[in-house]
């Protein structure tokens, strides 16, 4: 993969300051590029590997350019620029190539022009694969599952019976979308199942980290929106609905019924409770517990900050007596108002 510095500037809309001609051929940062390699600057604290970068180019800021000593793409984000620069560069492999021999399609599936089906995959009665789709070693497509064009799933990936996964997808390998979610009802001390008759919905862009379950929903479906990110190792219970462009950070859990809005950022191992709704444009920060509604955009945080431990054993101490003190507090307050 290659790309001269004019074709890279088009490509990122940027202002080029140096040799059109110059040939790149990877990313990588200030303080590692060579001469066939784009970097970039995006945070102040850096400036200091700019004077001595041997990159081939730098993508930096209007700002920064004059600082810049080798050949320069100017434009306002440069960590769009990186990400773009990326992707024109990927060497990434598809999941698939061709359609394996050992790969088992039931006779009715549908399946587009250009599919990709890796070894030992299994692709089940009903199911429709769009134009494009590529689906890697080890999967398993269930009845009536439909993927849209462009859709990507790497090795060991499970799609259950009726979800519905829409365009330009990707799908890291051991994720499971569709599995019951947990729903059972108590007789008398044993645990009922409550069949789990929805699906699972997914839009279009949409990407899902290695190893994260997305439950079908009980009645209803569970529907993820468009342009939605979810990382690694995340649990989606049933009939949870996410809005457009929220991004969803790695270990995070999110209960039954949970609504999440638009443009929501959830950090890693954050806890959110059931049956609740947290509204468009809300933060918030790793590990914690959402135990009420969010009604308001903001930043909202619970997680202890790391302390030394001996500073943590007093502050844990202090919490478990929280009550009490808070009683004395109450007690000296009263005191106070008769004495006034």
């Amino acid at each position: 993969m290659t790309i001269t510095l004019q074709e890279l500037a088009q490509l990122l809309n940027a202002d080029l300051k140096g040799d059109a001609s110059v040939v790149i051929r990877r990313v990588n940062t200030l303080d590692k590029a060579g001469p066939d390699e784009v970097a970039f600057l995006t945070d102040d604290k850096y400036h200091h590997l700019l004077e001595g970068t041997k990159a081939g180019a730098v993508i930096v800021k209007p700002a920064d350019q004059a600082l810049c000593p080798v050949p320069s793409l100017v434009m306002d984000n440069p960590y769009l620029g990186f990400a773009l620069a990326a992707q024109a560069l990927d060497t990434t492999p598809q999941p698939a190539v061709d359609i394996h021999p050992s790969a088992v399609i039931a006779d009715d599936a549908v399946l587009g022009q250009g599919v990709a089906i890796g070894a030992n995959a299994v692709i089940e009665s009903g199911v429709t694969l769009g134009d494009g789709v590529v689906i890697g070693s080890g999967c398993f497509i269930g009845k009536n599952a439909s993927l849209g064009a462009r859709s990507r799933l790497w090795a060991n990936v499970s799609i259950y019976h009726r979800v519905t996964l829409g365009e330009d997808c990707l799908v890291q390998s051991g994720s499971v979308i569709g599995a019951d979610g947990f729903g059972y009802a108590n007789n008398k001390g044993e645990w009922v199942k409550i069949p789990q008759l929805g699906a699972v919905v997914i839009g279009n862009r949409v990407e899902i980290g290695a190893c994260t379950t997305i439950d079908r929903g009980a009645l209803g479906d569970t529907c993820i929106a468009d342009n939605v990110i979810i990382d690694n190792q995340c649990q989606i219970a049933h009939n949870v609905n996410i809005g457009y462009g929220t991004a969803v950070a790695g270990g995070t859990v999110m209960a039954g019924s949970l609504k999440v809005g638009k443009y929501c950022i959830i950090g890693g191992a954050v806890v959110i409770n059931g049956h609740i709704e947290i509204c468009d444009g809300v933060t918030i920060t790793g590990m914690s517990m959402v135990m009420r509604p969010i009604t308001e955009p903001g930043i909202y945080s619970s997680g202890i900050p790391l302390q030394p431990n001996k500073e943590w054993r007093k502050t844990a101490a202090r919490v478990m007596r929280i009550d009490d003190m808070h009683k004395r507090l109450n007690r000296l307050e009263k005191q106070s108002d008769k004495k006034n």
